[in-house]
């Protein structure tokens, strides 16, 4: 708390490299958000960041590890379900739990992008929108609120909710265009290694 927002770049940073911290970073970003109100979107600007740079630490070690990796963080019943779900919905299941108020399981699908190689731009950009829409909401409605910001959240739940949900609906429709965009520069690269190698 000491720290300001260059706590907040720490702790979300860690957050999102796999260290389990639940809701230290929404808890944080709140407190500095009511303390310090001049700060607040300073502090969700640098909870975007070292969530970034998390993530991203965690999707490089994946792809460089590649499904033997995987592997080892999926075999349990609740790794092979979330994996599946990764391969069936792609950087969705990123973005859910990245924006969402809930509690969620957020280390696989990372995992799962960095093993099965989703594009790095794609899966930035996935992480980015969510993160900056979890954290600028908190520090305006803590900016707003102040230590009344989580009664606030408590009592309307249900709207949050709702918005999480169409927000993801929303990203489904922009990745799957996206995804439909990348595949004729994924077949040209299939030929030409075919090329290649005939």
């Amino acid at each position: 708390m000491s720290w300001g927002p260059p706590g907040l770049l720490f702790l979300s940073c860690l957050d999102s490299v796999g260290v389990p911290i639940v809701g230290g970073v929404d808890a944080l970003l709140i407190a500095v958000s009511t303390v310090s109100p001049a700060q607040a979107y300073l502090a969700a600007l640098f909870a975007v960041i070292g969530s970034l740079i998390g993530s991203m630490v965690l999707y490089l070690i994946a792809r460089k590890g590649g499904e033997v990796l995987l592997a080892g963080h999926t075999s349990d019943k609740r790794g092979r379900k979330l994996r599946h779900w990764f391969e069936q919905y792609g950087l969705v299941t990123v973005f859910l739990p990245a924006i969402s108020p809930v509690p969620l399981p957020m280390k696989i699908p990372v995992f799962c992008a960095g093993a099965l190689k989703v594009r790095i731009v794609s899966f930035i950009a996935a992480v980015a929108a969510a993160r900056v829409i979890r954290y600028f909401a908190l520090a305006y409605l803590s900016q707003r609120y102040g230590r009344y910001t989580v009664p606030f959240l408590e009592h309307h739940w249900l709207p949050i909710v709702l918005v999480v949900l169409a927000l993801c609906a929303l990203a489904v429709v922009m990745l799957k265009v996206i995804d439909r965009e990348a595949e004729p520069e994924s077949a040209n690269i299939l030929k030409a290694n075919d090329s290649a190698q005939n």
